[in-house]
Order: C-alpha cells, then structure tokens, then sequence
C-alpha cells in the first residue's frame, strides 16, 4: 500500500514566483550588457517558457529569431550570457526582490515535522537554486532538503522524467510513495512519466495549460491566517480545508489511479 514518504518541490514558479519579475528581468539586463538588441516582454517570455531549461530558452530564441547566425560560437556565448544572467539574478535574490509563494514555508515544515523527506528538482541552474532556497528559508529549512537537483544534473531536461527519476533513486523510495508540487505542463509531464503524483499550484504563465493528467489543480498551497487555496480541477472525495496539508497528501496518496 502506498504511503506518503516523500514531498518533491519545483522551484521556480511554486516555491517562488521568479520567472515574470526575476529571471525574465535577469535575462533583459544581461542582454543589455552583452549590447544585445532583445527585450523579452512579458508575454513573449511567457511563450519561452514552454523551453526547459534557461540555456536551452535563449538557444531556441537566437535560432527562432536568426540570430545565430552572427554569433561565432554560439555555445560559448550562451553559456557566457547565461553565467552572467545568473549572477544578476543571485544579487536580486540577495537583496530581497523575491519572495515564497502562500503557504510554502507552512507545508514544508508540516512535512518536515511528519518526517516526510523533502526534495528539489529544477531546470533552473544550480547557484541560483541553492541560493533562493538559503534566502528565502533559511539555512535550517535549507537543510531539510535532500536531494536539491538542479541546472545540468540530468542530460534531459522537463518534460523528461529523468530529474523526477533520479531524485526518486536519490531517495530510494518507490514513485507510488511520493508527490511532486509543479506549476507547468512541462513539469507535470515530467512526474507523471516517472509515475509520480503531481499536485499543479498554477501561476500567472502557467494557469492556462493543460493540465488534464493532474492530480489536483490549485491557485497555490494555502495559509492558514493568508491566501486560501482554491481547487481549480481534481480534489474528489478529498477532505479539504482551505489548504494543502500533510493529511490532504496522504489522502491523495492513498487514491487509487
């Protein structure tokens, strides 16, 4: 019988919301140092974030755009943008300019004082990762986490299953015994390929995808004293009181496919 042993979290989008203001800022003032004429609006990033992985997104976007063509070795120059645009993005975590979504820190120490073990499985390169999750929960949360994937761990990236894979492996645990909290299309595929289940807490980008392979669909995890959760698709037969709990988990878990 299956049973909830372990909560594995998304990053960018659940544990914070990142994209719109952080990493797509991040992006446009790289560019900018880099004398690059691109400007990513926020609906153009939108739609490249439908590319995994924030190397892969700019390659796509120069090859989309024909802009390749006049750059003389395009790999070295994107991983050279992307090495900058990371360190932008780590000194706007620094400073502040990001913060969790609802019920983030709530849920993980629930799950932390159920002894559920805890993990990270993000496309988003792994300075950053680690340094969001030091910032924004402190070096004992921090710590609760094992394993953190993230960057160029795996040679796929989402919607390939092979980082929910190998985080499975890391924590010897079958996929019936584990739940994945992402918020797009490309990291729901992901799980459900490695035959885990995936709770979406849906964002600005990403609420209108599709999202039908779901477990539960929801506008975010929920406080208690905060911003409610709302169950946008799936939750039949589950108890639910505003929020995603250690005890709406096990339900999930216990629910036959």
């Amino acid at each position: 019988m299956a049973e909830l042993k372990a909560v594995i979290f998304d990053q960018d989008g659940v544990i914070a919301d990142t994209e719109r203001d952080g990493h797509r800022v991040a992006f446009n003032r790289a560019f900018k140092e880099f004398e690059l004429d691109i400007g990513w609006d926020i609906e153009t990033y939108g739609e490249l974030l439908k590319v995994g992985g924030g190397k892969e997104r700019m390659r796509h976007y120069f090859y989309r755009e024909g802009l390749a063509k006049d750059i003389e070795n395009i790999d070295i120059f994107i991983k050279e943008l992307h090495k900058r645009k990371t360190e932008i993005f780590v000194e706007m975590i620094e400073k502040g300019q990001m913060g969790l979504r609802p019920g983030v820190a709530r849920l993980i120490r629930e799950c932390h004082d159920a002894h559920i073990k805890l993990g990270v499985c993000s496309t988003a390169n792994e300075r950053a990762v680690h340094t969001l999750l030091r910032n924004l929960l402190g070096n004992e949360v921090y710590g609760w986490f094992n394993p953190i994937l993230a960057g160029d761990v795996v040679t796929r990236k989402k919607p390939d299953p092979e980082i929910y894979n190998l985080a499975r492996e890391r924590l010897a645990l079958s996929p019936q015994d584990c739940v994945v909290i992402e918020d797009s299309q490309n990291g729901l595929l992901a799980a459900k390929k490695a035959g885990i289940r995936c709770i979406v807490t849906v964002n600005g980008y990403t609420q209108h995808e599709d999202f039908t392979s779901a477990d539960l669909v929801v506008t975010c995890l929920g406080d208690i004293e905060g911003e409610k959760t709302e169950i946008l698709a799936g939750g039949k037969d589950l108890a639910f009181e505003g929020q995603i709990t250690v005890p709406l988990l096990r339900q999930l878990i216990a629910k036959e496919k």
